[in-house]
């Protein structure tokens, strides 16, 4: 079976695509926005890379969230909820963790099902 890679660099790929699933790599928003805006902002690259992978949103699998601090889980999910659109909902953790710099508020992780 072929693996594909998507935006591969030193370090990582953005996507790898095997086996008809699809694994992005953790998606970040721009650092020193609020959590809304990088919600937004990582949820627009996951549209991104899966429609360049070949899927959408409604073949989502799995979903990771991090988020640093946790009092943003409501701004967040306000977000994720209407992207969504309360259909096709994944499995989905969410966790707080320390990200790669205090300028990161939300890192979404997911893998998706090709079309």
């Amino acid at each position: 079976m072929s693996i594909e890679r998507l935006h591969s660099g030193p370090r990582m790929s953005q996507a790898v695509i095997h086996n008809g699933i699809v694994h992005l790599a953790g998606q970040v928003g721009a650092p020193g926005e609020d959590a809304t805006a990088q919600t937004r902002s990582v949820l627009a690259q996951v549209d991104s890379l899966l429609a360049e992978a070949g899927t959408d949103k409604s073949r989502l699998l799995t979903a990771t969230i991090w988020l640093a601090d946790m009092a943003d889980f409501g701004a967040m999910n306000a977000v994720w909820e209407e992207w969504i659109g309360g259909a096709n909902a994944p499995t989905r953790a969410t966790g707080e963790v320390r990200l790669a710099t205090p300028d990161y508020k939300v890192e979404v992780i997911v893998t998706a099902a090709l079309t």
